[in-house]
């Protein structure tokens, strides 16, 4: 008797020897195939995902310089300028100037110059802005601690809570009054801000599109502008800074 296969055996119950591209879960080649078929696709979406993103932030930066150009192009000194003191953030001529000659007219009781080089005295300041050297005595204050923008806010705060001053004037250029109004009311948001821009007239900010050195500078104050937002709306204004 020999153990040879019956006529009628069936043949699905004797193993069998896989067939090349077939069994259970295909080959490791065909499964080698649709990994390699997936990760492309996986590659393309992500990329296509950064790049939707990536448009996105850059329209985003375009409409928002747009729009800040447009209001810092649309900025003028109100009518009948009035607040208990006057605060003037250095960086101009005419800034300074103006500051002085509203605290003149009695729009205000005191002026602060906030950012005054060290080695600059009262007495030069007095001279280069044809001030009554007895108004300039009794009613400018100099702070020459600040060395930007925070820090001008940061020396305002504590000049006008020292005098008790519950309205400011705000004086510094057109294309800084944004980013300066901003750090003052983080500083102060209890203080009633009038801001009184000065605008040089060599920036001609009606038609900056048409002048590289003007659309670098306001370029130059967008980012600073958006970069101090983004620190006041999370971490707000830095102390002693």
């Amino acid at each position: 008797m020999t153990n040879d296969q019956r006529p009628d055996a069936d043949p699905q119950s004797f193993p069998q020897a896989p067939v090349a591209g077939t069994g259970h879960g295909g080959s490791a080649s065909s499964r080698r195939i649709g990994a390699n078929g997936d990760t492309p696709r996986r590659f393309r979406k992500r990329w296509w995902i950064a790049g939707c993103l990536v448009s996105a932030a850059g329209i985003w930066l375009i409409v928002a310089f747009l729009s800040f150009t447009a209001e810092v192009s649309r900025m003028r000194p109100p009518q009948d300028p009035r607040a208990d003191a006057i605060v003037v953030l250095t960086g101009g001529q005419e800034r300074i100037e103006k500051a002085v000659a509203l605290l003149g007219e009695r729009r205000a009781q005191r002026l602060l110059i906030s950012g005054v080089y060290p080695g600059t005295t009262a007495r030069q300041i007095s001279a280069r802005t044809a001030t009554d050297k007895e108004l300039f005595a009794c009613c400018v204050d100099l702070d020459r601690k600040a060395l930007n923008t925070i820090g001008n806010a940061n020396e305002t705060t504590l000049w006008a809570r020292e005098h008790g001053f519950s309205s400011l004037m705000l004086v510094t250029s057109a294309y800084h009054m944004p980013r300066a109004t901003m750090e003052l009311s983080a500083a102060m948001p209890e203080l009633q801000l009038v801001a009184y821009p000065v605008v040089a007239e060599e920036l001609q900010l009606e038609d900056w599109y048409l002048r590289p050195q003007t659309i670098r500078l306001l370029l130059r104050e967008f980012v600073k502008y958006t970069l101090a937002r983004a620190r006041v709306s999370t971490i707000g204004l830095p102390d002693g800074d």
